[in-house]
């Protein structure tokens, strides 16, 4: 099986030792993305709604350099740093996948990194 590096530069640059993404048998495997702006490097100030908005977007920019979109995404997983954000992350993701959204799961961890208040991963299809 051949496993191929993603790299967009419309997302943030990795702040460790990993990869945006890697293609491997039909699927794209996004990292982790936390609401880092791209183009200063720096997590954006807000809200939930914010936050998770511009992590929507670094994922987009990912799935999109590997030929892929967010509406082929299969699974998703979201780390929040408080549970009580649950049902503003709902909304924003509802209003992303209105129509058969893909598996989840969301825990509640006890910090992201840069003081992050959500991080995102996904698996998608490749198209």
């Amino acid at each position: 099986m051949e496993r191929k590096v993603v790299m967009s530069l419309e997302a943030p640059k990795p702040i460790g030792p990993y990869s945006q993404a890697i293609e491997a048998g039909g699927f794209v495997f996004c990292s982790g993305q936390i609401p880092i702006d791209p183009q200063t490097g720096r997590i954006i100030e807000g809200s939930i709604h914010a936050q998770t908005e511009r992590i929507l977007a670094n994922l987009k920019a990912v799935l999109e350099a590997a030929g892929s979109s967010l509406e082929q995404t299969v699974k998703m997983t979201v780390y929040l740093t408080n549970l009580a954000d649950f049902e503003s992350l709902n909304q924003v993701l509802g209003r992303q996948f209105p129509q058969e959204p893909p598996a989840r799961a969301v825990v509640q961890v006890s910090a992201l990194p840069k003081n992050a208040m959500v991080e995102i991963d996904l698996i998608a299809l490749k198209k």
